[in-house]
Order: C-alpha cells, then structure tokens, then sequence
C-alpha cells in the first residue's frame, strides 16, 4: 500500500509515492512549463501504479475543497480548473484530497518534521505569505479550505493594496517581491544584479541598514499576525518556511524578538518558533498525510531522523 502525494506550486509541480511510515519512496519534480495539464498527466502517468490506495493534493490557491478546483495565481489557464476531477482521471477508482499548499506544509511539519506540539501553525514566507493550521492533531481547513491563510490578514489598515483586493495584508509587507520594493523606495540600491529577494538577504547579512530593516519590518508585521492567530487558536508550534524564510536568523531572530516584546498572555509567551527541517519536501509529505487520513489511517508524528 502506498499513497500518491502531489505539490502544485505556481513554478513546479513535485510527485511522491509515500508509504503509510511516512516513508518517502520515489519523488520527481517538472517545471509547470507551457501546458500544466500535460505536465501534471506525465507526472502522475508515471507514478500512479496498483499499489497506490488514495492520492493527497497540495495546491497553491485560491482553492475550492467543495468543488475540487483550483486558481493559482500563477497559473493563468488554471482557473478554476478542475483538479481533483483531472486526478480521479488519471488514477480511477481511489479517493483524491485536496487542501492547499500551505496547509499541506504544515501537515508535513507536524508529521515528519520533528514539531511536537498537538497545534501548529505552519508558514510559508515566499513571493506570497501563506499559512496552514494542524489543531489537535487534524488538519483544520475551515469552510472552503482556505483556513489559515495568514498572508492576508489585516496588519496596516492604511497599508498597501494587496492583489486579493484588500489593503494592508501581512504580504503586502513580508512577501519577498514586497520587501524588495519597500527597500528600493527606501534608497537601497545595487551596484550589480537583479535586486530580488535573495539579494536583499545577502545585503542584510553583510550589515546594509535599508536591508535589515527590511527584515526586521517584516519580522514585526509577522509578529504581528502569528500573535493574533495564537491568541485565538492557542497554537504551541509554529513554523516557518518559504524561500524569504530561508534567509535563517536574518527574519527568525527578529521575528523571536518581536513576539517576545509583544506576547502578554502566558500562552503567547511560550511560542515555539522554528525553521521548517522538511524543506521542499514539507509539502510532499503534507499531501501524503492527507491521502493517508482520508483513508482512515491512523497518524503518529515522528521526525525523519527519529
């Protein structure tokens, strides 16, 4: 028996076949490329096979769980597209969930990830903020499996306009593409390169002052976020990942720092906040720990180097 785990991203799409141990066994990856539905049907052409029971779906969004369908935003011929139908095509006969790729990541972080709190509150701080919530041990979706999308919660009433069409969402400040732009009207500049993300990091960690405030703003409004989700959900874990989060301590110390200046309630005070220890793969095992609980199967978080 084994499950098939999928992960649509807005750039790639990443296949696994998982074991019910949380064993991964094969895993491949594809650009999305000019034809997302041919990319998605080569992929699951070749690891869908007889021993595979049910299939897990991670997706960046919008999604719709009720209606099996996806808009990332992203992937401009997918709107609204029909993925869960496209999936029960391609593997017939075996039950097919969705949830969203961020939800998926913190459903991996939980299962694989070595986190040990009941509750966890996982994000995803990349070109967009999003976010995923596990309480007591379940995934919790909400009432179109988009719960936990912390990416646009409210932090700057009189913020930026966000591209969901309300006005100072928490990536309008922490998303990659956001921080560099706020660093540009800010003075920064480079001699050399593309100013991206990961070259304000690098500026930020040889000590360039516009750069580092660049972090610790999107550290506070973070902060900002996780405290009013924590104060309302009493989650104990959260954990951080995303190609922005990938810059280490340059956004998790000051992110540490701020909640620690912030927290009043004693619940709020003892926040567990961590680096994702999955990586890329958080999202593949997510998926599979959906497929397995949609097949009744029981689940016990255990660190991959347990």
């Amino acid at each position: 028996m084994t499950v098939l785990a999928l992960d649509i991203g807005g750039t790639k799409f990443a296949v696994a076949r998982v074991d019910p141990s949380g064993t991964l066994l094969d895993r491949a990856e594809h650009p999305v490329g000019q034809s997302p539905t041919a990319t998605l049907r080569g992929l699951v052409a070749d690891f869908a096979d007889p021993s595979v029971t049910a299939v897990g779906i991670g997706s960046a969004g919008p999604i719709d769980t009720a209606a099996g369908t996806v808009s990332p935003i992203n992937i401009p011929r997918w709107r609204g597209y029909p993925l869960v139908a496209a999936v029960q095509r391609l593997v017939s006969g075996v039950p097919v969930s969705l949830a969203g790729d961020a939800q998926c990541m913190a459903l991996g972080e939980w299962w694989r990830g070595g986190h040990g709190a009941p509750s966890l509150l996982g994000i995803v701080v990349s070109t967009g903020v999003g976010g995923g919530l596990i309480l007591d041990g379940r995934p919790w979706t909400g009432r179109t499996g988009n719960a936990g999308h912390i990416g646009h919660v409210l932090v700057d009433p009189e913020g930026e306009p966000c591209i969901c069409g309300a006005r100072g969402c928490l990536e309008t400040v922490a998303g990659g593409p956001s921080m560099v732009r706020w660093a540009l009207a800010q003075g920064w500049t480079l001699a050399t390169g593309r100013p991206d993300a990961k070259a304000l990091a690098t500026a930020a960690r040889a000590g360039a002052r516009i750069p580092l405030a660049a972090f610790q703003r999107a550290a506070a409004a973070l902060a900002t976020a996780i405290l009013g989700v924590a104060a309302v959900l009493d989650v104990g874990d959260v954990v951080i990942g995303g190609g922005v989060a990938a810059s280490g301590d340059l956004l998790l110390d000051p992110l540490r720092k701020a909640i620690a200046e912030r927290a009043g309630m004693p619940h709020l005070r003892d926040l567990n906040i961590t680096a994702t220890t999955l990586d890329r793969d958080a999202g593949l095992y997510g998926a599979a720990a959906l497929a397995l609980l949609t097949s009744d199967t029981p689940l016990t978080p255990t660190p991959l180097d347990s």
